[in-house]
C-alpha cells in the first residue's frame, strides 16, 4: 500500500509571530504600519498578509453557501449566473429579431431598453416576443414610463400562450428614487412616483419572480463614490423602497420579492468580490426588522454591471481587460445576473464586434474558465473574508449615518447624499490628475501619438451637465474618471491638425 502523506507535512508550522519577527528584520528599522499596511480610499487599514487566525473573530464564518444571512450566496449546488445583454428597442420587428439572434449565442437574459414611452402597445409588443419563449429566459424590460402597460401587456401574453406565471423571470425596471438622484426630478411629485410604483408592485405580485423595482446602485459607482459607499447608499435606498411600500400596506415579503439590486462593478478586483459578499450580510440585517415570514424573501438578488466610471476613450482596448477582471469579481462574489458593458460604451454606440466581445467575455468564464461550477469560490480565503468583514462594518456605520438623518430620501432631499458623493468624486479626480489612482492609456503610459477613435459620439463621451430649474433635489452627476484629461488631449490633437 502507498504511504500518503499530507500536503506539507514535512513543514513545521510557523506562527504569525515568527512571520511578524522575519518582515520586522527585513524591513530594517523601517515602519511596519508606513511601508506594507495598505491605507485604503475607502478608509481602513488592509494588513500585507492574513492567516487562519484572523478568521477566529469573524462571525458567520462557518456557514454554508445558502444558509443565512447568506454571506455566502443564495446558491447551493453551483455558482450559475444569467448572461444578460441589452437591446435598444425603437423597431420592435428589429429588436425581436435580434433577441433571437442573440438567444442562440448563450445569452439566457435579455434588456428590452424601450426609448419611446408611447410606442408600447399591444402590436408592438405582440412583434417584441414573437417567437422568444418567455418561461425559458429571464426578461427584463427598462421604460421611462408606461410600466403598468407593461404588466398588462405580459399578462396577456402569457394568458394567450398559457404559460406557468411561476415560470416567468426577470423584471419591469422601475426605479423612481434613482431617477430623482440623478435627474433631480420625476414627472409626478414624489409621492404620487412611490404610490405608482406600490400599485405597480401589488398587480405584479401574480407573476412572483417579476422583479418591478431594479435598484440602481450603479448610479454611485458612477458618480465617482468608493465601494463602501455604494454598498451603504444601495442599502439605505433598499430599506426606503421597503419602508415606503409597506407603508403603503403591502406586505414586507411582497415588496422584499419585488427588490432587485444592481451594482456596479469596478476594477478593485479582491474588494468587488467581498462588496457582494457584505451586500448579502446587510440586507440581511435591514430586512431582519421587518419580521418577514421566512429566508426566502431575505435572499438579495444581484444584477452586476460593469462600471462605466473607470471607461477610457483612448487606449479604448484597455477598457476589455478592465471589464474581464470586473466581470469575474461579479461572478465570484455570487451576481445573479451580469452585464458587460461593450469597451466602446464611453464614446459611441456599441457595434457587432463590441457586443460579440462582451458576451463572449462571460461566456469564456463559464464554458472555458468554469467559474459556474463551485459554490461560493471565495470562501475561506483569508483575505476575502476579512475584507467582506471590513466593506461590511464601514458600510454599516455610514447607512446608519443616514437612517439618522432620517433615511435616503430625507437625505437627498436635504444634500447629504450630493455632498458625500461630490466629496468622493472631487477627491478621485485629483487622485487621477496626481497620478495616484492609475488608469492605464490614459495617465499612465499614454500614447500621445493616438488618434480619436472612429465614430466617435459627443454626448456620449461628455454628458451634458446642464438642468431644469423646477428640480426637486440637486441632481447627482454621473461622469467618467477620464474625462478632464481627454478634453485636453482632444484639444491638443485640434490644434496639431
Amino acid at each position: 500500500m502507498v504511504n500518503q502523506e499530507k500536503l506539507f507535512e514535512q513543514f513545521p508550522p510557523v506562527s504569525t509571530k515568527e512571520w511578524m519577527d522575519k518582515i520586522m528584520a527585513d524591513l530594517k528599522g523601517a515602519d511596519f504600519n508606513e511601508k506594507l499596511v495598505w491605507k485604503t480610499a475607502e478608509g481602513f487599514d488592509v494588513n500585507p498578509f492574513y492567516r487562519m487566525a484572523d478568521l477566529e473573530n469573524l462571525k458567520y464564518i462557518n456557514t454554508l453557501p445558502g444558509e443565512f444571512p447568506f454571506i455566502r450566496g443564495t446558491k447551493i449546488h453551483d455558482n450559475n449566473w444569467r448572461v444578460r445583454q441589452n437591446i435598444e428597442v425603437s423597431d420592435y420587428a428589429v429588436a425581436n429579431m435580434k433577441a433571437r439572434n442573440l438567444l442562440t449565442k448563450g445569452v439566457d437574459s435579455i434588456g428590452f431598453i424601450i426609448t419611446e414611452p408611447e410606442s408600447v402597445n399591444e402590436q408592438n409588443f405582440r412583434l417584441l416576443l414573437s417567437e422568444i419563449l418567455i418561461e425559458a429566459i429571464e426578461i427584463n424590460f427598462f421604460c421611462n414610463g408606461k410600466a403598468k402597460e407593461i404588466l398588462d401587456l405580459i399578462l396577456l401574453i402569457s394568458e394567450e400562450r398559457g404559460l406557468d406565471l411561476q415560470k416567468i423571470h426577470g423584471a419591469i425596471e422601475a426605479d423612481p428614487l434613482g431617477r430623482l438622484m440623478v435627474n433631480g426630478k420625476l414627472c409626478v411629485t414624489i409621492e404620487q412616483g412611490l404610490d405608482y410604483l406600490a400599485s405597480l408592485t401589488t398587480s405584479s405580485s401574480v407573476i412572483p419572480y417579476l422583479r418591478t423595482i431594479h435598484l440602481n446602485a450603479s448610479y454611485f459607482t458612477n458618480a465617482g463614490a468608493g465601494i463602501v459607499q455604494e454598498l451603504a447608499f444601495g442599502i439605505a435606498m433598499g430599506n426606503e423602497y421597503m419602508t415606503q411600500l409597506t407603508e403603503r400596506g403591502l406586505s414586507a415579503d411582497l415588496a422584499a420579492s419585488k427588490i432587485r439590486f444592481s451594482f456596479g462593478t469596478g476594477s478593485n478586483y479582491f474588494f468587488e468580490v467581498a462588496k457582494l459578499r457584505a451586500a448579502r450580510l446587510l440586507w440581511s440585517v435591514v430586512t431582519g426588522r421587518f419580521n418577514l415570514s421566512g429566508n426566502e424573501a431575505i435572499k438579495m438578488e444581484i444584477h452586476c454591471v460593469t462600471s462605466e466610471w473607470n471607461k477610457t476613450v483612448f487606449d479604448p482596448f484597455v477598457n476589455m481587460l478592465r471589464t474581464q477582471t470586473e466581470a469575474m469579481s461579479a461572478v465570484i462574489g455570487g451576481t445573479d445576473s451580469l452585464t458587460v458593458q461593450t469597451f466602446d460604451i464611453a464614446f459611441r454606440s456599441p457595434g457587432e464586434f463590441s457586443e460579440r466581445v462582451a458576451r463572449n467575455q462571460q461566456l469564456i468564464l463559464k464554458e472555458e474558465s468554469y467559474f459556474d461550477k463551485v459554490a461560493d469560490p471565495a470562501a475561506g480565503s483569508y483575505y476575502i473574508e476579512n475584507l467582506t468583514n471590513l466593506i461590511a462594518d464601514s458600510a454599516w456605520k455610514l447607512f446608519l449615518e443616514i437612517e439618522e438623518n432620517g433615511g435616503f430620501l430625507a437625505s437627498l432631499l436635504s444634500g447629504l447624499i450630493q455632498g458625500k458623493l461630490s466629496e468622493s468624486a472631487l477627491k478621485r479626480r485629483q487622485d487621477i490628475s496626481s497620478g495616484k489612482e492609475i488608469l492605464l492609456g490614459t495617465n499612465r503610459f499614454p500614447d500621445l501619438n493616438e488618434k480619436v477613435p472612429s465614430g466617435i459620439e459627443p454626448e456620449r463621451m461628455f454628458k451634458a451637465t446642464a438642468f431644469e430649474d423646477d428640480l426637486m433635489v440637486e441632481p447627482v452627476k454621473l461622469f467618467r474618471g477620464s474625462e478632464e484629461l481627454e478634453r485636453l488631449r482632444i484639444d491638443q490633437i485640434k490644434e496639431n491638425k
